[in-house]
């Protein structure tokens, strides 16, 4: 096997991972103490030693002696879902109705969907050769460039410093549905649930997240059975709706020009809220070294989570584009409550009181859930940042069950800006918050696509093709730099919009 030159951007070359020579203890199995913790040679990809562990997949020594695995193949399917849908589905879908119409929504997302399934191909065969802490922000390091990793890595952990407390910040909006209790008791609350469920061990977050997984893909099962029962006239009372609304307002919206053209920015203004609704599915990978037998895993796992997310919600626009009128001004509700969900405006519409309340326990659990992937991922990146010497070594430091505790801390100092984000206008912060990810998911989705896009040279030879990710690469950078395209059209210029969409 050739040493790949570390001072240069690496050139992936077929390898044989397991065919690399080791100074290991014969005894006991594991490599000297003397060994730099910090040294980075996931498969071959620099020079300082890896080992085996028990799954027979190549780590680094760092993460051999410090990370646990804890997270099985169940939790990281369930990991995808509970973290692409969320607040996504329940509440920016009715934006997108209104924006695109039932047509021009439906199109939005089966486009980004086709983008999410290159992604997490990529990402799944990227993993399954680099099976290593931080994902695709240290497949960056290996593949394309240590300065993209360094930049990815800390646009993701800023990311997360932040999307913790809006969380955390939703929550207490979304509780202002059944109660006027003070909101700092609720932060506190679920300031001290997230850093508990942060600072055990990686199995506790595998079994919450589970959890919640499962609560939402059954509601999900049920407000599409539901709204199909509704568009059909079950509910007595009710008519039957039908494709109604596709023939009056129509199938499109004309959004901010008229004609063709007013269709088709409808169609493009539809994009920043799919992406956003999908956002989540790339961070089953993320700790990818705590995983048992990642090899496996992570591809299936990728595989699986694209299939069911994508299903979930081309089946919920789909009925909700037959429920709600792309023109019905509750769908432009500023509470930021579950009041703005199409499916509660048609549950509602129909004389089902209960659902509201449901919707909102189950959006509030979202909002928690993320916060937790959020603190997942951000801490995992921050470790595997100081394993590179990108961050303080301080950062390395872990519990006895595997936690970078001290990425934790840092985390939780942060979770106490919920105190400050409090907003009269939640629904304005609530559209802040969608372009803000949207535009960090889309970097984050560039760059896996770029990893693997790198892997060409090994993969020609294999006959593995690549071409999906150049073309989802290409969508992802259209998509990013036209997200704020409406403030540049005449007579719409807003400061605001145009530092979400592009800050």
């Amino acid at each position: 096997m050739s040493n790949i030159n570390s001072g240069k951007t690496p050139a992936l070359v077929a390898v044989e991972p397991h065919h690399i020579n080791v100074d290991v203890d014969s005894h006991s199995g594991h490599p000297p103490e003397s060994a730099d913790a910090s040294g980075i040679l996931e498969h071959g990809f620099s020079n300082e030693p890896t080992v085996d562990d028990h799954d027979g997949d190549l780590i680094t020594v760092a993460e051999v002696s410090r990370l646990k695995r804890g997270l099985a193949e169940r939790h990281l399917s369930m990991l995808g879902i509970a973290g692409a849908i969320g607040t996504g589905l329940f509440l920016s879908l009715g934006g997108a109705i209104q924006t695109g119409g039932p047509l021009g929504a439906l199109l939005g997302y089966a486009m980004v969907g086709g983008i999410v399934c290159a992604v997490q191909f990529a990402l799944g065969e990227v993993t399954a050769l680099l099976p290593v802490t931080g994902s695709f922000v240290r497949h960056a390091g290996f593949l394309v460039d240590p300065a993209l990793e360094f930049a990815i890595g800390w646009n993701l952990v800023y990311g997360n410093l932040l999307s913790i407390p809006s969380e955390i910040t939703a929550i207490c909006v979304l509780f202002q549905f059944w109660t006027d209790l003070n909101s700092a008791i609720w932060i506190i609350i679920f300031v001290i649930a997230t850093v508990a469920v942060g600072v055990a061990f990686v199995r506790v977050f595998g079994e919450v997240e589970y959890v919640f997984a499962i609560l939402k893909v059954l509601l999900v099962i049920f407000l599409i059975i539901l709204g199909l029962v509704i568009d059909l006239g079950g509910i007595p009372g009710t008519p039957r709706i039908g494709f109604m609304y596709w023939r009056n307002p129509g199938p499109f919206v004309e959004y901010i020009g008229t004609g063709n053209w007013g269709k088709f920015l409808g169609f493009w203004g539809v994009m920043t809220s799919a992406v956003f609704s999908f956002a989540g599915v790339e961070s089953i990978a993320m700790a990818a070294a705590e995983t048992q037998n990642p090899r496996r895993a992570i591809p299936r796992a990728c595989k699986q989570v694209f299939a069911r997310v994508l299903l979930f919600y081309m089946l919920a626009v789909l009925i909700v584009g037959m429920l709600v009128a792309s023109d019905d001004s509750r769908l432009g509700d500023e509470s930021g409550t579950a009041a703005q969900s199409p499916f509660v405006i048609a549950a509602s519409a129909a004389g089902i009181r209960a659902i509201p309340s449901v919707v909102n326990a189950v959006v509030i659990s979202s909002a928690w859930s993320s916060s937790n992937q959020s603190l997942l991922a951000g801490t995992r990146v921050l470790y595997g940042l100081a394993l590179k010497g990108q961050a303080p070594r301080i950062f390395l430091r872990t519990t006895s069950w595997g936690t970078p505790y001290m990425c934790v801390l840092l985390f939780t100092a942060f979770m106490f800006l919920s105190f400050l984000t409090l907003s009269t206008n939640a629904m304005t912060v609530f559209w802040w918050l969608v372009d803000l990810t949207a535009a960090g998911v889309l970097v984050s989705w560039s760059a896996i696509l770029l990893n693997h896009i790198r892997m060409k040279l090994a993969m020609k030879k294999q006959g593995i093709p690549v071409a999906s990710s150049y073309v989802a690469l290409f969508l992802c950078i259209v998509i990013l730099l036209t997200s704020g395209f409406s403030v540049f059209t005449k007579g719409n210029w807003d400061p605001e919009a145009f530092v979400s969409s592009y800050l």
